[in-house]
């Protein structure tokens, strides 16, 4: 995952593409029969499922990012000591700016998650219900 956050535009490629099963629930969730088709598709294990990739998809991107995180608070840490030891060093200055804006995009990844998990359980919790309870 280190690799990830030193290529910061590879990280956010990835980010995008784990992301995909949150963009892809309404067409999943379509899937589900409608009340005159239950019987034909198990749809409690189809929702329990879901549910499963869905929770572990949520886990790993949070993981990631907050890894990214801890590693860019480490060297802007890193870089602050520099910039306090060599006060008028312009590349170590430029480097620590540098750093502390991909450390606030990274920390509104965590935002953006929030309301990207929020949004897919409310569409799943929508169609699933009937189904399936998480915790179950």
């Amino acid at each position: 995952m280190a690799v990830y956050c030193l290529d910061f535009l590879g990280f956010q490629e990835a980010l995008k593409k784990m992301r995909d099963v949150d963009d892809k629930i309404i067409y999943a969730l379509n899937a589900l029969p409608t009340e005159s088709f239950k019987g034909q598709v198990d749809s409690e294990n189809t929702c329990r499922d879901l549910y499963a990739k869905l929770e572990q998809s949520h886990l790993t991107r949070q993981e990631k990012i907050r890894n990214c995180i801890t590693l860019s608070a480490n060297s802007l840490k890193k870089l602050r000591e520099q910039q306090e030891a060599q006060p008028n060093d312009v590349d170590t200055s430029s480097k620590f700016k540098a750093e502390q804006r991909k450390l606030r995009v990274l920390q509104s990844e965590l935002y953006v998650e929030d309301i990207i998990k929020e949004r897919t359980y409310k569409a799943f919790n929508e169609r699933c219900r009937a189904y399936f309870h998480a915790g179950q």
